[in-house]
């Protein structure tokens, strides 16, 4: 080796220490976001009022046939909210899988849901567990 060649060495192994350090620093900080955003998704929903109904889907039989189901979730929605007494609701896809689930014509009887409302008054709807 000459005496050229070592310092173009060492300074070649100093630049490549330095991006190695700016590629640490910005992933570092892309993990805290990441925790920050964990740790606010994580926080639950403060459940102000939570109840178990069984809905009776009757009146949703009384119109024609290829209405019934879409009959159906507005007869979920206006059970919910008579007796949550709020406006805002929230369907869970559950729900809209179970009333959907034999077609456009033939919706359950009935339906068992768990209607949990937040303190800002929006309730949403979930399929109770076991049926």
């Amino acid at each position: 080796m000459t005496e050229e060649e070592e310092p173009l060495k060492e300074e070649e192994a100093k630049e490549a220490e330095e991006e190695t350090k700016e590629e640490i620093e910005p992933e570092k900080v892309a993990e805290e976001e990441v925790e920050e955003r964990i740790e606010k998704e994580e926080a639950p929903e403060e459940i102000v009022e939570e109840r178990i109904y069984t809905i009776p889907l009757r009146r949703a039989w009384i119109v024609p046939r290829k209405e019934r189901t879409p009959k159906a979730i507005k007869v979920i929605r206006s059970f919910i909210r008579k007796h949550m007494k709020t406006e805002s609701i929230i369907l869970s896809s559950e729900v809209n899988e179970k009333i959907w689930s034999r077609g456009i014509e033939k919706p359950p009887r009935r339906i068992r849901v768990r209607a949990a409302k937040n303190k800002e008054g929006v309730v949403k709807v979930h399929v109770v567990e076991g049926d």
